[in-house]
Parts: structure tokens; C-alpha cells; sequence
């Protein structure tokens, strides 16, 4: 049962994978855009914790923790997908199932049997191939970077989920701190760059005295409160997304050992790397899809190999 659950969170990551490639191309404020999928998913949850009438214990406070580690992950990944190349990112996105496998059997001691370390040798070449490829420009490396900071922040990510299934906390509750953590963190975010701007602006406006300024900012400002409005309604439609994927993964993690549900998760990248192929139209050269195909083939293995 936990297979299916865990197909299901892929195919959900996968869809919010492409819509943040989507959102970071368009110029959305990526803080408010944000704060607004995480709002949809503390909304969401908190209607479904009254509606199950789920108990509000101590132990679902580990949502903070997600809440946190979430944040990481999904800044990263938004920030990868806006000055980075898609398809390294995605690879990249998919690599916290490694991390989750070691960890988990080093705090739990969810066995690492030889198949899986040989998955994870296949999956690490299959990124240096991607990581060297002969196209791979400053541009991709800073990429790189946010997409390694957002495997990263996954992977801790998951690993929190695994241990508030271990803790015995609710479900829907322990996702509404999780997504309310992150939708209050984005806000402030969004708050201090917004702080920041009109102090700039300011300086600005005070160093230079242009004829019939005030009315033009005074325009300006009319449209402000819309385009901020339509932002944060379409963070909350590309929420869903996040908020249906972490409801599967943590179920598929109260079922399943962690690090094999969060490889079966990582084939998210498939769907990501289909629509960077056919829709963005992002070639790849031959060295960077044999490191694709090996980091498919490592991810495959471990599913297939990893009990």
C-alpha cells in the first residue's frame, strides 16, 4: 500500500516541480507566491484536522520542524528553476532519497544492504556526468547550488516526516504546523524585501526630482494591490500540489520504510524532466543524458533492489 501512496506523492511533486519552473519564468514575487501555497496547505489541513476531529497533541509540533526544512527545500527549488538550468535542478531534487537512506539507518537503523549502495554509487555518477557536462555554463553551477540546497532541505524534510509517523503524531495536524510555519516565514519574508524596496525607492525619489513624479508613482501604485492579489492566489493554486504530494508522502511513510518511499518519490523528477524536454524544449547533450539515465537507472535500482 505504501508503494502506491508514494507513486501517488511523485506524480503530485512532480506537477509542483513544473509549476514553479512555470511561476519563477513568469516574475511572480517568489516570496509571496509562496506564502501563498503554504497558506493553501495550512487552510486545507486545518479544515481536514476539524472535519476528522484529529487530536492536537504535543507530538504534532514536529510540523514546525517540517514546516522549517520545507521552507529550505521549496526556496531552493524555486530559485534553481529561475536562474539555473531545469533539468540539473530536477536531478538534483531527486537525490534527498540518498541522503534519506543513509540517515535513516544511522538514526533508525533501516539496513543499507548492498544493493542500495550501489544504487547510491550509480545515482552519484550519473550527477557528475550531469554536473561535467561539457554545456554546463556559471549560470547552470549557480543553479547547481539552489538545487543542492533544496535536496538537501528535502531530505531532512522527509526524514521528519518518517519520525512524526515514528511519534505517533496526527496527521492533519502536524501538516497544518508544517505549512503554516512556512506560509508565516515566506510572509515575513516577503515583508522585508518589500520593507527594503521602498526604503530604495525612497532614496531614489529623493535624489532625483522629476516633473510630474508623484503622479506617475501614484499610478503606479494602483496597479500594486492586484498584481500582488493575483500572485498570492495563484501560489494558493499551485499549493495543491504541495499540499496533495506531503499528505501521500506521510502516509506512504507511516506504511513504508523511509528511505525506500522517499526513492520511490524522487521519480518525480521523470515528470519534471518529460516537461523540460517537450515543453520548455531543453536539450541535453549525450554526457549529460547518460548522467540522467544513470541517475534514473540508481533510483530504479534502489526501489527495485532496496529491501
Amino acid at each position: 500500500m505504501w508503494l502506491m501512496y508514494a507513486i501517488l506523492a511523485a506524480v503530485s511533486f512532480g506537477m509542483r516541480g513544473i509549476s514553479y519552473h512555470w511561476t519563477s519564468q513568469q516574475g511572480f514575487d517568489r516570496n509571496l507566491l509562496l506564502c501563498g501555497a503554504f497558506t493553501m496547505g495550512a487552510v486545507v489541513n486545518l479544515i481536514a484536522a476539524i472535519a476528522t476531529g484529529s487530536a492536537w497533541g504535543a507530538a504534532s509540533l514536529v510540523g514546525i520542524l517540517m514546516g522549517l526544512f520545507s521552507l529550505g527545500g521549496n526556496a531552493g527549488m524555486f530559485k534553481g528553476f529561475a536562474v539555473g538550468k531545469a533539468s540539473l535542478v530536477a536531478i538534483l531534487t531527486a537525490l534527498p532519497s540518498v541522503v534519506v537512506v543513509i540517515v535513516a539507518y544511522l538514526l533508525w537503523g533501516e539496513k543499507l544492504h548492498t544493493m542500495q549502495l550501489i544504487a547510491f554509487l550509480i545515482i552519484i555518477c550519473g550527477v557528475l556526468l550531469v554536473r561535467y557536462s561539457n554545456d554546463l555554463s556559471l549560470r547552470n553551477l549557480q543553479g547547481a547550488q539552489w538545487g543542492l540546497l533544496a535536496m538537501l532541505m528535502f531530505a531532512f524534510n522527509d526524514l521528519s516526516g518518517k519520525w512524526s509517523t515514528m511519534i505517533g503524531a496526527e496527521l492533519f495536524p502536524s501538516m497544518f504546523f508544517l505549512f503554516t510555519t512556512g506560509a508565516i516565514c515566506f510572509g515575513l519574508w516577503w515583508l522585508a524585501d518589500l520593507r527594503k524596496s521602498r526604503m530604495q525607492a525612497s532614496e531614489l525619489a529623493a535624489a532625483v526630482e522629476v516633473s510630474g513624479k508623484s503622479a506617475a508613482v501614484d499610478k503606479a501604485a494602483a496597479g500594486i494591490v492586484p498584481s500582488r492579489l493575483r500572485t498570492f492566489l495563484i501560489g494558493m493554486a499551485v499549493g495543491t500540489t504541495n499540499t496533495v504530494g506531503m499528505f501521500f508522502i506521510i502516509t506512504a511513510f507511516d506504511l513504508g520504510k523511509a528511505g525506500l518511499v522517499s526513492a520511490v518519490a524522487a521519480l518525480n523528477v521523470i515528470i519534471i524532466l518529460i516537461y523540460t524536454r517537450f515543453v520548455v524544449k531543453e536539450s541535453f547533450s549525450r554526457t549529460e543524458l547518460a548522467g540522467i539515465i544513470l541517475a534514473f537507472a540508481g533510483i530504479v535500482i534502489m526501489r527495485l533492489f532496496g529491501t
